[in-house]
């Protein structure tokens, strides 16, 4: 799909050296642009950061295979935003339901902390994404990260919806943005995001697609 790089993609040299690297040490590993998970059809959109290492990287599944993704996927299959078992493989037979999960970077980055100039350069795909879904109706960013790059695929600037955990803002259209402190290992381990927390914002979610 237009929305997803190839699996060569150029447009970030530090991030293609990275890759290459991890193709030296992990030739078992995905070690490309992770495409979206999910449907154009679907009615809610996930933008999370950027692959983790181990994880999105090692699986080519959006939060498959790390901490941040146990959190995730209990949580869509808790309020019916998933069928199945989640089992941290691409291939463990996980469906969504009316979801579909991606990165405002598709690349994992070193430190998995992308720059300003990786964001950028995946912001068209983003955009990209986020055009083919023509019955989406709520946005749900995980981080600030993926706020401003949501905003920015968008066109709009970061100052005119200010990131909030469960904050809703409206973005025209009858869309709506949702936002949530990332789901990551060191954000529950300090106690910035519970379990709790995370399953209220998909409450507000759920409700706002239930009332249509």
């Amino acid at each position: 799909m237009l929305s997803d790089p190839p699996a060569d993609c150029g447009l970030c040299p530090r991030l293609v050296a990275f890759r290459h690297e991890n193709r030296r040490l992990y030739p078992e590993f995905h070690n490309a642009p992770v495409p979206s998970f999910g449907s154009a059809g679907a009615r809610l959109l996930v933008v999370g950061m950027a692959p983790g290492l181990k994880g999105a990287n090692r699986t080519g599944r959006p939060f498959t295979g790390d901490y941040a993704g146990d959190l995730l996927y209990d949580t869509l299959l808790t309020f019916g935003f998933a069928t199945g078992a989640y089992d941290k493989r691409a291939d463990d037979g996980l469906s969504l339901v009316d979801c579909r999960i991606t990165n405002a970077v598709r690349c994992v980055p070193p430190q998995n902390k992308p720059v300003g100039a990786e964001v950028a350069n995946c912001r068209p795909f983003l955009a990209e994404t986020i055009a083919e879904m023509p019955a989406l109706k709520v946005i749900l960013v995980l981080g600030s990260l993926a706020h401003g790059a949501t905003l920015a695929a968008l066109g709009r600037k970061k100052s005119s919806a200010k990131f909030g955990h469960n904050a809703v803002h409206e973005l025209g259209d009858g869309r709506r943005m949702v936002g949530s402190y990332h789901c990551s290992r060191y954000n529950t381990n300090t106690g910035r995001l519970t379990e709790e927390m995370f399953h209220d914002v998909f409450r507000r979610v759920r409700g706002l697609l239930d009332a249509g």
